[in-house]
């Protein structure tokens, strides 16, 4: 259990500081949109859940929380988490979700799908749009996070190239209010709000976080743990006062 020793220490709060100061970002964004519930009353799939920070987090929020990825080790590593986080509601289960359509028994059962960071890189985005709301009830809530098309580079990576393979890259650069919108009208669910998260801070430091992990990874964590404070503190104003592209492109939609 050595990738969730600091979870061990610290608990829910350590599975959104393993990664970049992003993840963090797209969590607090996530939370104003899954406002506590009483236990087993709502049902949440996470689609594309990584190691499941956001599963587990939605879990400790009352929902009962399924969290799906192909990567046979972040389930296991999410599982692992949840159990020290005391989330039962939180399940995992191994799927890639090119095929959520193959599992019917998903069908019109959630409340709410979340889908994080994970449809810039599916080349047929809209056949996941269409299954993911079909595994909503109707009326469900669509929550979804992606790089905002019109963001500037953090690292040289984020220039591409994007290329048309489903190798695990991203396949296209992001997203557009007008693409999201498209897609969610071809797809039968109407827009509610697309809103940005991700600021000039979290860049830099999420930049600074990169170049040092390439040194080594743990390097990478420590220097920019005591920097993590200064997104949440200052972005906002940040945003307010200058024309800086939020890196994070979000979208809340219904369906119809």
């Amino acid at each position: 259990m050595k990738e969730s020793l600091l979870v061990q220490a610290v608990g829910f709060p350590a599975t959104l500081i393993h990664g970049d100061t992003i993840v963090l970002d797209r969590w607090l964004w996530l939370r104003r949109y899954l406002p506590p519930v009483a236990p087993h009353s709502k049902r949440l799939l996470d689609v594309g859940c990584g190691s499941g920070a956001f599963t587990i987090g939605a879990a400790l929020r009352g929902y009962k929380a399924l969290g799906l990825s192909w990567d046979e080790r972040n389930q296991r590593v999410a599982a692992e988490r949840a159990a020290i986080c005391k989330a039962p509601l939180a399940e995992f289960d191994v799927l890639d979700v090119r095929h959520l359509d193959q599992r019917p028994d998903l069908r019109e059962q959630y409340d709410v799908v979340v889908c994080c960071e994970c449809i810039e890189h599916i080349l047929d985005d809209r056949k996941l749009m269409v299954d993911m709301k079909n595994c909503l009830k109707p009326g469900g809530t669509l929550l979804l996070t992606t790089p905002n098309f019109n963001y500037k580079p953090i690292t040289q990576g984020d220039n591409g190239p994007f290329l048309p393979i489903e190798d695990g890259g991203h396949v296209r650069r992001g997203y557009t209010r007008e693409t999201l919108m498209d897609l969610c009208a071809s797809a039968g669910l109407k827009v509610s709000h697309i809103e940005y998260c991700a600021g000039f801070f979290s860049q830099k430091i999420t930049g600074l976080m990169r170049v040092a992990q390439g040194i080594h990874s743990v390097l990478g964590w420590a220097l920019v743990l005591p920097l993590r404070p200064f997104p949440l503190l200052l972005d906002r104003w940040v945003n307010k006062l200058s024309r800086w592209p939020e890196f994070t492109i979000t979208l809340v939609a219904v369906k119809n």
